[in-house]
C-alpha cells in the first residue's frame, strides 16, 4: 500500500493546464509532498481564483510551467500570494470546506 492517498494522474496536470489556459496572469507554487499526498501544485490567477492539484513531482509542474510560459515558485519559500486568500474571503460561498485542505472551489 502506498503512504500517498492518492498520485497524481494526466488528468491533474491537464486541469492545471486549463485553469493556466483559461485565466489570466497565472503562477504555479509547488508544495512539498507530505506522509498522505504526493507533491502537489496551486494554480492562481492574476485575481486570487486558485486550483490545487497532485502532480507527482516539482519537475513535472517545472516542465509544464516552462511549457506554457508561466512561472513556478516553491510555496516553501515564497509562501502564497495575498490575492489568493483575498479571493478566499471574498468567495467563501463557493468553497467546499473552508476547514479542510483539497480542493478550494467548486467546478
Amino acid at each position: 500500500m502506498t503512504k500517498f492517498d492518492r498520485e497524481a494522474t494526466d488528468a491533474d496536470i491537464e486541469a492545471l493546464i486549463a485553469f493556466a489556459r483559461s485565466r489570466q496572469g497565472v503562477e504555479f507554487y509547488v508544495e512539498p509532498e507530505t506522509f498522505a499526498t504526493d507533491t502537489t501544485a496551486v494554480a492562481v490567477a492574476h485575481d486570487g481564483e486558485w486550483t490545487r492539484r497532485r502532480v507527482g513531482a516539482p519537475q513535472v509542474i517545472g516542465k509544464v510551467a516552462r511549457d506554457l510560459g508561466l512561472p513556478v515558485y516553491d510555496v516553501q519559500i515564497v509562501g502564497y500570494p495575498p490575492r489568493m486568500r483575498a479571493w478566499n474571503e471574498r468567495n467563501r460561498d463557493r468553497r467546499i470546506d473552508p476547514g479542510s485542505p483539497g480542493e478550494a472551489v467548486r467546478s
